[in-house]
């Protein structure tokens, strides 16, 4: 049968195709397709489940979104004067997390030294295919690889050491990219250079101006910071976890309805969770005709512009209530059983999190490649995606 499928006669001992095909087949599907597949796993995982739960008696009664069907709003709730919305239902549960990459912890030196070392490596190329015409340009690679490992293998540097070999390397890799810069004049297109090196040679231009730019200036902060030249994309996430303070690479925010979990944005660069809320709820309410009821978040995602939002479409947003606590004591005991209840229920994205970085790889992204990297994010959030947090 299989052998039919792929439009083989009969059995051959070679392999049919090489096994890299499987992923130029998956690179035609770009993320809006994957956003879609995910979007159908979801919703008929969520048609069988319901086929399984529903008794004879009530075969048709809810619809396939799971939501009871209700008429319009007879309160006249109104987010302007002329719009009326159906009634809210069902419970939407947002936060964020970060992909990492698999890529060596980034300090300033080592960025330094490797472009250095790699700048090296060109200048080998480059001289070699021009057939030696002279002698080698002088990078004082060894002298500059004791001065990296005299940092590198100390165990307290101190800042003034370590800025001392920073500027160091900085001047290393300016002597190589001027060296590189006179071969490349002189070999015209008879470089010899790969396109990976080129690709190198480019990061590594983009890599110097901006740790030149930062040392100069005595910061460690600027926009699309590189962090590694094999992988130019990915860029730092900061967490503020216990663990990691800040992490390398694509952040996700997803959203989980009745235990199923939907990719909302996916991002190299960093980005605020919480202005995807607004968002968020517009595709809730059209996957399922309504506008959620309640909208469990942190803290992140309670900012003016979505609580304004969400009291417009009568929307319960968790935590507590802007304002003075009432001073009816009851009404303070409910508010802060409420608050455990939303709190305790929003575990499943932590789940969902867990699920996806111990179980589906999403906790180190194997692929180097933006493009793969990417795909392969989106094809591990379907995978976990479709298996319902327990309740």
């Amino acid at each position: 049968m299989l052998l039919t499928f792929i439009g083989l006669k009969e059995y051959q001992d070679r392999p049919p195709f090489d096994p890299s095909l499987m992923v130029h087949f998956r690179k035609r599907f770009g993320s809006e397709a994957l956003k879609d597949i995910n979007e159908k796993i979801c919703m008929a995982a969520r048609k069988s489940e319901e086929k399984r739960n529903d008794d004879d008696d009530n075969k048709s009664g809810p619809p396939s979104d799971g939501h009871k069907p209700e008429e319009s709003n007879k309160s006249g709730r109104k987010a302007s004067s002329f719009i009326t919305y159906p009634v809210n239902q069902g419970k939407l549960i947002l936060d964020a997390t970060c992909a990492p990459a698999d890529i060596r912890y980034p300090t300033d030196l080592s960025l330094l030294n490797e472009a250095r070392e790699k700048l090296d490596d060109i200048i080998d190329i480059v001289h070699k295919n021009l057939g030696k015409p002279g002698k080698r340009p002088r990078t004082y690679r060894q002298i500059a690889r004791k001065a990296f490992l005299s940092i590198a293998r100390n165990k307290k540097p101190g800042k003034k050491g370590i800025r001392k070999a920073v500027g160091k390397q900085l001047r290393y890799v300016r002597r190589n990219l001027g060296a590189v810069d006179r071969l490349l004049a002189v070999a015209g297109d008879g470089h010899g250079l790969s396109q990976k090196h080129l690709e190198a040679l480019s990061t590594i231009r983009v890599l110097y101006e901006q740790q030149l730019y930062m040392y100069t200036h005595r910061t460690h902060k600027i926009t699309d910071r590189i962090v590694s030249i094999s992988q130019p994309h990915v860029r730092p996430i900061v967490r503020g976890k216990a663990t990691a303070n800040v992490e390398f690479g694509a952040k996700v925010a997803i959203s989980i309805v009745d235990g199923y979990a939907y990719v909302e944005t996916l991002s190299w660069d960093a980005f605020n969770e919480g202005k995807t809320l607004i968002e968020t709820c517009e595709r809730y309410r059209k996957r399922y005709g309504h506008y959620p009821k309640v909208v469990q978040a942190d803290k992140i995602y309670r900012n003016r512009e979505n609580l304004r939002y969400c009291e417009e479409r009568d929307i319960r947003l968790s935590g507590p209530k802007l304002g003075r606590p009432p001073a009816d004591k009851e009404k303070q005991k409910d508010q802060k059983r409420l608050e455990r209840q939303d709190a305790s229920e929003r575990n499943a994205v932590e789940a969902k999190f867990g699920e996806g970085k111990r179980r589906y790889g999403l906790a180190r992204i194997m692929a180097r490649l933006k493009k793969t990297a990417r795909k392969r994010e989106y094809r591990l959030l379907v995978l976990f995606s479709a298996t319902p947090v327990p309740a």
